[in-house]
C-alpha cells in the first residue's frame, strides 16, 4: 500500500464521534476520526514499512501520524528522526502515545528520553516521562540502573507541582509505574507518592482534576499487578 491508498482507507475508517473525541481532546484539522483497533487489519497488512510511516507523519493527519507509529521501524530511527516527530507532535496523544512509545521501542530510548526530560518544554519533557513509563512497563528491570531511577523519582517529587501541565500527567505516572512495574523501588515509589500527594491538574477549567499516585498503586497491589509488564509497547 502507497501513501494515498493508506490515506483513502483511513478517510474510510473515520467515525464522526471518534472525531469529536479526539477534537475535545485537543486534535485538529486534519484528522478522520479512526479509533485504533481499526486500524489493526492494515497494520497486519503493511508490517513494518518506515519510508512510508515518514510519508504518513509528514501528513499533519492526526491519524495519520498515529498510523505512522504503528508501522515505524523504530531501530531505523535516529535522535534526529525522533526530534524532528517531536517538533510536530502538537498535543499529548501525539508526544505520549505515538512518539514516546515509538522510542520506547529503540535502543536508543534512555538517551533521547533523558534530554526531553531536561529540554524544560512541555511536550518533550511529558514525552520523556511518558518514555520511560513504557520503557519499564514493558522491558525487564535489569536493563534499568536503580540508582538512576531512584534519582528520577526524587526530581518528580521536587518539580512535579511545579512543572506544566502535561508533564504534570507523565510525572505522576511515572511513579505510579515504578511503583506497579520496578520491583526494586517499589517501596522508594510509595514514599515519594505519599510525599507528593494529590497533583492538581486542569486549574484553568471550571473544576480542577487531582491525580494521586500513592492511591493507583493501592489499587493495583490490591489487584495483583505487582511487577506487571506488557508483552509488547505498540499495539
Amino acid at each position: 500500500m502507497d501513501l494515498e491508498m493508506v490515506m483513502q482507507e483511513l478517510e474510510a475508517l473515520g467515525k464522526e464521534r471518534t472525531k469529536k473525541n479526539y477534537l475535545s481532546n485537543g486534535a485538529h484539522e486534519p484528522l478522520f476520526g479512526v479509533a485504533t483497533g481499526a486500524m489493526k487489519p492494515m497494520a497486519r497488512k503493511i508490517k513494518i514499512n518506515q519510508p512510508l510511516a515518514e510519508q504518513l507523519y509528514a501528513t499533519g493527519n492526526y491519524d495519520a501520524m498515529y498510523f505512522a507509529g504503528v508501522i515505524a521501524d523504530p531501530k531505523a530511527m535516529t535522535k534526529a528522526d525522533f526530534d524532528r516527530w517531536m517538533d510536530t507532535a502538537y498535543f499529548y496523544m501525539l508526544s505520549d502515545y505515538v512518539v514516546a512509545v515509538t522510542l520506547a521501542e529503540a535502543d536508543i530510548a534512555q538517551e533521547v528520553a533523558d534530554q526531553w526530560i531536561t529540554s524544560g518544554e512541555e511536550l518533550r519533557m511529558s514525552a520523556g516521562w511518558s518514555c520511560y513509563c513504557w520503557l519499564l512497563g514493558n522491558r525487564p528491570d535489569r536493563e534499568f540502573s536503580e540508582s538512576k531511577i531512584a534519582s528520577m523519582l526524587e526530581t518528580v517529587k521536587n518539580k512535579i507541582h511545579d512543572s506544566p501541565e502535561r508533564t504534570k500527567y507523565a510525572m505522576n505516572n511515572f511513579i505510579y509505574t515504578v511503583g506497579t512495574s520496578y520491583s526494586p523501588l517499589h517501596d522508594k515509589a510509595i514514599e515519594v507518592a505519599k510525599e507528593v500527594g494529590p497533583v492538581e491538574v486542569q486549574k484553568d477549567k471550571a473544576k480542577s482534576k487531582f491525580l494521586n499516585a500513592f492511591d493507583n498503586i493501592q489499587k493495583a497491589v490490591s489487584k495483583g499487578q505487582l511487577g506487571f509488564k506488557r508483552k509488547h509497547v505498540r499495539c
